[in-house]
Protein backbone atom coordinates (compact mmCIF):
# COMPACT_ATOMS: atom_id res chain seq x y z
CA UNK A 1 0.00 0.00 0.00
CA UNK A 2 1.53 3.50 -0.50
CA UNK A 3 1.92 5.85 2.26
CA UNK A 4 0.81 9.36 2.66
CA UNK A 5 3.55 11.58 3.98
CA UNK A 6 3.36 14.95 4.43
CA UNK A 7 6.44 17.16 3.96
CA UNK A 8 6.14 20.51 5.63
CA UNK A 9 8.70 23.24 6.90
CA UNK A 10 6.99 23.77 10.34
CA UNK A 11 6.99 27.18 12.50
CA UNK A 12 7.60 26.40 16.60
CA UNK A 13 3.80 28.00 16.96
CA UNK A 14 2.81 25.30 13.97
CA UNK A 15 2.65 27.22 11.11
CA UNK A 16 3.32 26.59 8.17
CA UNK A 17 2.25 28.98 5.35
CA UNK A 18 4.41 30.89 2.72
CA UNK A 19 7.37 29.18 3.98
CA UNK A 20 9.65 30.20 0.80
CA UNK A 21 9.16 33.53 0.03
CA UNK A 22 7.67 37.08 0.78
CA UNK A 23 4.82 36.53 -2.24
CA UNK A 24 4.22 32.86 -2.13
CA UNK A 25 0.80 33.19 0.31
CA UNK A 26 -0.09 36.08 1.53
CA UNK A 27 -3.91 35.08 2.24
CA UNK A 28 -5.44 36.35 5.38
CA UNK A 29 -2.87 39.38 5.74
CA UNK A 30 0.25 37.07 6.19
CA UNK A 31 3.33 38.62 6.64
CA UNK A 32 6.01 36.73 7.15
CA UNK A 33 6.48 34.62 3.87
CA UNK A 34 9.88 33.57 3.45
CA UNK A 35 10.44 33.23 7.02
CA UNK A 36 12.76 29.41 6.67
CA UNK A 37 15.17 31.29 4.13
CA UNK A 38 17.51 32.62 7.13
CA UNK A 39 17.81 29.38 8.73
CA UNK A 40 18.73 26.96 4.99
CA UNK A 41 22.54 25.42 5.44
CA UNK A 42 24.11 22.79 4.44
CA UNK A 43 22.63 20.21 6.93
CA UNK A 44 19.30 21.20 6.09
CA UNK A 45 19.75 21.00 2.34
CA UNK A 46 21.21 17.67 3.00
CA UNK A 47 18.24 16.24 4.55
CA UNK A 48 15.91 17.52 1.77
CA UNK A 49 18.06 16.55 -1.23
CA UNK A 50 17.86 12.80 0.57
CA UNK A 51 14.43 12.89 0.99
CA UNK A 52 13.71 14.04 -2.42
CA UNK A 53 15.54 11.64 -4.35
CA UNK A 54 13.33 8.56 -2.90
CA UNK A 55 10.44 7.47 -5.29
CA UNK A 56 7.24 9.54 -4.49
CA UNK A 57 4.43 11.08 -6.40
CA UNK A 58 2.65 14.36 -5.41
CA UNK A 59 -0.61 14.97 -3.69
CA UNK A 60 -1.39 18.40 -3.25
CA UNK A 61 -3.98 21.17 -2.72
CA UNK A 62 -4.74 23.48 -5.41
CA UNK A 63 -3.42 26.45 -4.33
CA UNK A 64 -0.17 24.86 -4.07
CA UNK A 65 -0.31 23.18 -6.93
CA UNK A 66 -0.87 26.66 -8.44
CA UNK A 67 2.26 28.09 -6.41
CA UNK A 68 4.49 25.00 -8.05
CA UNK A 69 3.18 24.95 -11.57
CA UNK A 70 4.19 28.28 -11.63
CA UNK A 71 8.01 27.60 -10.86
CA UNK A 72 9.33 23.93 -10.65
CA UNK A 73 8.52 23.20 -14.37
CA UNK A 74 11.54 25.58 -14.74
CA UNK A 75 13.93 24.53 -12.12
CA UNK A 76 13.59 21.09 -12.08
CA UNK A 77 17.02 20.45 -12.04
CA UNK A 78 17.58 20.98 -7.86
CA UNK A 79 14.07 17.87 -7.51
CA UNK A 80 14.49 16.09 -10.34
CA UNK A 81 11.16 13.78 -9.16
CA UNK A 82 8.99 16.60 -8.98
CA UNK A 83 9.30 16.46 -12.88
CA UNK A 84 8.32 12.88 -12.97
CA UNK A 85 6.67 12.55 -10.45
CA UNK A 86 2.37 12.34 -10.79
CA UNK A 87 1.00 15.10 -9.58
CA UNK A 88 -2.50 13.89 -7.51
CA UNK A 89 -4.08 17.53 -7.07
CA UNK A 90 -7.31 18.03 -5.18
CA UNK A 91 -9.48 20.94 -6.52
CA UNK A 92 -13.30 21.82 -7.55
CA UNK A 93 -12.22 24.48 -9.99
CA UNK A 94 -9.45 23.03 -12.01
CA UNK A 95 -9.42 20.23 -14.39
CA UNK A 96 -6.18 19.95 -16.56
CA UNK A 97 -2.61 21.51 -16.61
CA UNK A 98 -0.06 21.64 -19.03
CA UNK A 99 2.05 20.44 -16.37
CA UNK A 100 2.61 16.67 -16.77
CA UNK A 101 1.44 14.07 -15.39
CA UNK A 102 -1.14 15.51 -13.33
CA UNK A 103 -4.43 14.14 -12.24
CA UNK A 104 -7.15 16.37 -10.92
CA UNK A 105 -9.83 14.89 -7.85
CA UNK A 106 -12.80 16.66 -7.54
CA UNK A 107 -15.98 15.43 -5.41
CA UNK A 108 -14.92 12.71 -2.19
CA UNK A 109 -11.86 13.73 -2.25
CA UNK A 110 -10.74 11.59 0.91
CA UNK A 111 -12.53 8.47 -0.70
CA UNK A 112 -10.54 9.00 -4.07
CA UNK A 113 -7.26 9.09 -2.09
CA UNK A 114 -8.33 6.12 0.14
CA UNK A 115 -8.31 4.10 -3.52
CA UNK A 116 -5.06 5.62 -4.54
CA UNK A 117 -3.25 4.50 -1.70
CA UNK A 118 -4.23 0.92 -2.56
CA UNK A 119 -2.73 1.28 -6.31
CA UNK A 120 0.88 0.14 -7.18
CA UNK A 121 3.08 3.17 -6.93
CA UNK A 122 5.65 4.88 -5.11
CA UNK A 123 4.83 7.14 -1.96
CA UNK A 124 2.07 10.12 -2.18
CA UNK A 125 4.17 13.03 -0.63
CA UNK A 126 2.34 16.21 0.73
CA UNK A 127 3.57 19.65 0.46
CA UNK A 128 2.02 22.87 1.53
CA UNK A 129 -1.75 22.06 0.83
CA UNK A 130 -3.05 23.21 4.31
CA UNK A 131 -6.69 22.68 3.64
CA UNK A 132 -6.12 19.39 2.14
CA UNK A 133 -4.19 18.16 5.11
CA UNK A 134 -7.08 18.73 7.21
CA UNK A 135 -9.25 16.24 5.31
CA UNK A 136 -6.34 14.21 5.39
CA UNK A 137 -6.15 14.20 9.34
CA UNK A 138 -9.72 13.69 9.59
CA UNK A 139 -10.29 10.67 7.87
CA UNK A 140 -6.44 9.15 8.97
CA UNK A 141 -5.43 8.73 5.70
CA UNK A 142 -1.62 10.11 7.04
CA UNK A 143 1.11 7.66 7.60
CA UNK A 144 3.63 9.92 8.59
CA UNK A 145 4.83 13.47 8.94
CA UNK A 146 8.70 14.66 8.06
CA UNK A 147 8.73 17.67 9.70
CA UNK A 148 11.74 20.32 9.85
CA UNK A 149 10.66 22.81 13.14
CA UNK A 150 12.40 25.54 12.63
CA UNK A 151 13.59 27.88 16.48
CA UNK A 152 10.81 30.63 15.26
CA UNK A 153 7.26 31.67 16.29
CA UNK A 154 4.97 33.12 13.57
CA UNK A 155 1.58 34.55 15.85
CA UNK A 156 -0.19 33.81 12.76
CA UNK A 157 -0.57 32.23 9.77
CA UNK A 158 -2.58 28.77 8.21
CA UNK A 159 -1.03 25.93 11.02
CA UNK A 160 -0.68 22.07 9.93
CA UNK A 161 -2.91 20.95 13.06
CA UNK A 162 -5.99 22.80 12.78
CA UNK A 163 -9.55 21.60 11.88
CA UNK A 164 -8.91 17.87 11.20
CA UNK A 165 -6.79 16.90 13.66
CA UNK A 166 -7.96 13.52 15.19
CA UNK A 167 -6.26 11.71 18.61
CA UNK A 168 -3.15 9.24 17.43
CA UNK A 169 0.09 7.90 18.39
CA UNK A 170 2.95 8.51 16.47
CA UNK A 171 6.93 6.94 16.71
CA UNK A 172 9.65 8.55 15.61
CA UNK A 173 11.89 7.26 13.07
CA UNK A 174 14.91 9.69 12.25
CA UNK A 175 15.37 12.85 13.81
CA UNK A 176 18.37 15.45 13.52
CA UNK A 177 19.19 18.71 14.76
CA UNK A 178 21.03 20.87 12.26
CA UNK A 179 23.67 23.07 13.82
CA UNK A 180 20.82 26.88 13.02
CA UNK A 181 18.76 24.96 15.59
CA UNK A 182 16.16 23.52 12.69
CA UNK A 183 14.82 19.46 13.81
CA UNK A 184 14.64 17.36 10.89
CA UNK A 185 11.84 14.49 12.17
CA UNK A 186 9.73 11.73 10.79
CA UNK A 187 6.97 10.99 12.59
CA UNK A 188 5.26 7.71 11.40
CA UNK A 189 1.83 6.60 12.84
CA UNK A 190 1.82 4.13 15.82
CA UNK A 191 -1.88 3.38 16.11
CA UNK A 192 -4.22 4.84 18.79
CA UNK A 193 -3.51 7.14 21.76
CA UNK A 194 -2.95 5.53 25.11
CA UNK A 195 -3.32 6.87 28.28
CA UNK A 196 -2.29 6.28 31.82
CA UNK A 197 -1.54 7.37 35.24
CA UNK A 198 2.03 9.03 35.88
CA UNK A 199 3.89 7.83 38.84
CA UNK A 200 1.68 4.71 39.17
Amino acid sequence: MRKVIVLEHLSLDGVIQAPGAPDEDSSGGFAYGGWTAPFLDESLGTALERQMNLPFDLLLGRTTFDIWESYWPYHADAWPGVKTATKYVASNTRTSSAWQPSVFLDGDIAEKIAKIKQQPGPDLNVWGSGNLIQTLLKHDLIDAFWLMIYPVTLGAGKRLFAGGTIPAAFKVTEGIVAPNGVIVVNYERAGAVITGRVGS
